[in-house]
């Protein structure tokens, strides 16, 4: 009966939906997210790598969550499906270089959509610092100084947001801007789905009409190739005089020294950036010493609540792997979102 009740556990960890346990690495992760994920079914078998180890165990794993570099690709030779931590996939595409997991028959899945509230959060949050000059009376807390004289907050309801980028941060940011009384304008080079809170969608190729018009510019778009440096110095010399300028997606979409130019020019009333390219932006950027700019380290997806998120996804596609079933949040791998 012992022998028995051993071999019915073993064939139960053994077994999986279509006849077999799933590989699947979790790179360069903590032991707490390891142990989630190994408790999500008995049919798929979670095995830790880091550098030292992760090309011999991926040469006959059926899945990857993490970051993976064209060398692990080409040593995965079983590999059936890869889920990145975030929502950006151009780390893991190599868009500038390899081309291994564009071309192999290899499904992408990534978190797009689930840091979606907390980065639109983080984009108003800067906007209105910015048009309530919070930053300034933070300094004058600090020396104890109750002082009203010439102060002009910006009132946002009736102006016009530019969204650069309709998915799931953009569409967050969009609703938020809404709720402030903004005329939302998106742009997007798919066809979003009707939302009562945009006005209407246009295509990254007519932003430089709506430039001129727009009091506020969201950068929520990914980084493609399509997309690089889709802001360059022409497209900030059009940008409406006052206008403000939030980036909270990548940084290579957009010209850092134009964005430079433009608010120490005055062109722009202030910018407020989470994403630079470089990153780290240097210690002797002028950037750092602009008034009415606003520079976060890339944090803007951080919350208390966004872990919960990204792990419930990447469970729920841990689930659908091992029982054949089609996977949530699948990356188009040649348009790179």
């Amino acid at each position: 009966m012992r022998y028995q009740i051993l071999l019915s556990c073993f064939l139960a960890l053994s077994v999986s939906a279509n006849g077999q346990t799933k590989k699947i690495l979790l790179n360069n992760s903590s032991p707490e997210l390891l142990a989630e994920l190994q408790s999500v079914t008995t049919h798929a078998r979670i095995v830790p790598v880091n550098n030292d180890n992760i090309l011999a165990e991926i040469v006959d794993a059926d899945g990857f969550i993490g970051w993976i570099t064209p060398e692990q690709v080409r040593a995965g030779t079983r590999l059936e499906w890869v889920q990145t931590m975030s929502a950006g996939v151009e780390t893991v595409l190599h868009l500038s270089g390899s081309t291994d997991l564009r071309d192999r028959e290899i499904v992408l899945t990534n978190n797009q959509i689930v840091q979606g509230p907390e980065i639109a959060d983080h984009a108003m949050a800067m906007l209105l610092a910015l048009a309530r000059d919070l930053d300034g009376f933070l300094e004058l807390k600090k020396r104890k100084t109750w002082q009203r004289e010439g102060y002009s907050g910006i009132e946002l309801n009736g102006r016009t947001a530019l969204v650069i980028g309709m998915g799931g941060i953009g569409t967050q940011i969009a609703f938020r801007a809404w709720a402030h009384g903004m005329n939302v304008v998106g742009v997007d080079p798919e066809d979003i789905p009707f939302m009562p809170v945009v006005s209407k969608v246009i295509k990254p190729d007519q932003v430089e009409e709506l430039l001129p018009e727009s009091d506020v510019i969201f950068v929520a778009a990914p980084h493609t190739p399509a997309t690089h440096k889709l802001l360059g110095p022409e497209q900030f010399a059009k940008m409406k005089k006052g206008a403000y300028f939030i980036a909270v997606s990548r940084g290579r979409l957009y010209d850092l020294e134009a964005l430079t130019e433009a608010v120490s020019s005055g062109r722009l009333a202030g910018a407020g950036v989470d994403v630079t390219d470089p990153e780290p932006l240097p210690e002797d950027h002028p950037l750092w010493t602009v008034d009415n700019v606003i520079i976060t380290p890339h944090i803007a997806g951080r919350s208390d609540q966004d872990r919960d998120r990204m792990v419930a996804t990447i469970k729920q596609n841990i689930l659908r792997f091992v029982e054949g079933k089609p996977l949530v949040n699948v990356v188009d791998k040649q348009k790179g979102y």
